[in-house]
């Protein structure tokens, strides 16, 4: 199924690919085609050798005393603010911690603390499941009440009730993109806080915190910023809140001294406030390693060739794979760093996929999504899954009986 000519034009854009040579700065296995950076991002190679030098210096020689010569005690203050600038937020608003799931309900919590009167927490249905989770939570507490709105319909939904609307900034199985200034403003002139999961957008599209007028944000370190499997969250509060946000979950590093040891709780200063347990070193060293790597990429430079790859990526399968409708926005401004395509056994195509070393993966009920990091796909890797993709629908090769069992992650 070989198309010499889109082959040629793939070589062509990795011949001028300005970020070609960061690709060689991840230890990517020989053969494989990863289009799952959007749900796992590949090892960076300094990752590795900082963990073994934290691992057997800091550790295995500093031993506790680590926590100050090697300043383990300010990891999270320190990488939160590396995270800023890909998010357009000031380093001081950014802390490191935690899981995003945790995050969603220290900030939803603390948004409703804002809001007296209100109760409503808006959202969208087909949201991620951890953010309607942890309204859900909260509802059964008696602290909130959840209300669901089409895209649509968002808009008229912000009514007097609403003390915030959260929303995921890039759909995880779309990768639709929402318009975060617009909706921000809307929300604000209906008198309610606005809170955006950036799990799939930091690293990857261009995302303006300040800009838009956010009041809090989430994201994950696992993805795009290529932390490692279960990395450490990052938390965002605009500056104008840092007095009056409250913690829910008042642990002790989040306390105005920590190792005063008080018996009662008095919040840290800013950002501070919103640390709970003692911080996960190895896995706030490790992120800080891939979030230092994309910061020395660059966002701009990331985000162009983001583009060039998906739009590369859905040329290449309309050509191999015409009748499998892609159900991501045309406009790859107004979309994630990833296809998504609509097939009724999308389980068992991307099995088929991966039996071949092109790694992508499935979201129930039906979608196959293939992401692109722009750190290290290259635009020969989009043409081989392209070509690929097209060669198990024409064969049927994804019948298989192997390819329709399912597996616990998916």
């Amino acid at each position: 199924m070989t198309d010499t000519t889109l082959l040629q034009s793939a070589r062509e854009l990795d011949a001028g690919d300005a970020i070609a040579g960061y690709r060689g700065q991840f230890d990517l296995p020989p053969g494989v085609i990863y289009l799952d950076g959007n749900s796992l991002g590949a090892l960076p190679l300094r990752t590795a050798a900082h963990l073994g030098e934290v691992v057997r210096k800091q550790w295995g020689e500093g031993l506790i005393r680590s926590w100050n010569t090697a300043d383990w005690v300010n990891l999270p203050q320190r990488v939160g603010g590396k995270i800023a600038p890909l998010i357009g937020a000031q380093p001081h608003e950014v802390i490191a911690c935690d899981s995003t799931s945790v995050n969603l309900f220290k900030l939803i919590a603390a948004a409703l603390q804002m809001r007296p009167g209100r109760k409503v927490v808006l959202s969208e249905p087909g949201n991620f499941p951890t953010d309607l989770y942890m309204i859900a939570g909260l509802e059964a507490q008696g602290l909130a009440e959840r209300r669901l709105a089409e895209r649509a319909r968002l808009v008229d939904a912000l009514d007097d009730d609403v003390a915030l609307l959260m929303l995921t900034h890039v759909h995880y199985k779309t990768g639709e993109m929402f318009d975060m200034a617009a909706l921000t403003k809307a929300a604000h002139e209906a008198g309610a806080l606005v809170l955006w999961d950036l799990s799939h957008s930091t690293g990857a599209v261009p995302v303006q915190l300040n800009a838009a007028g956010a009041d809090f944000a989430v994201g994950c370190g696992y993805k795009y910023l290529n932390g490692g499997p279960g990395a450490p969250a990052f938390a965002y509060a605009a500056e104008r809140h840092h007095d009056t946000m409250g913690q829910p979950l008042t642990g002790w590093f989040g306390h105005a001294a920590p190792f005063a040891f008080e018996d009662d709780y008095r919040p840290a200063p800013g950002m501070e406030r919103m640390l709970a347990g003692t911080p996960p070193v190895l896995g706030l060293s490790a992120l800080e390693q891939g979030v230092e790597l994309v910061a020395e990429i660059g966002m701009d430079r990331l985000v162009e060739k983001s583009r060039g790859l998906s739009e590369f990526l859905r040329r290449a399968i309309a050509h191999f794979a015409p009748d499998l409708p892609c159900i991501s926005p045309a406009d790859p401004a107004q979309r994630g760093s990833q296809l998504s395509f609509r097939h009724e056994n999308a389980y068992a195509l991307s099995q088929a996929l991966i039996a071949r070393g092109i790694i992508g993966d499935f979201r129930d009920p039906d979608i196959l999504r293939l992401g692109l990091a722009p750190a290290y796909i290259r635009y020969e890797d989009c043409y081989r899954a392209a070509e690929a993709l097209g060669e198990i629908l024409q064969t049927g090769e994804w019948e298989r009986d192997e390819f329709m069992q399912r597996a616990a992650v998916t």
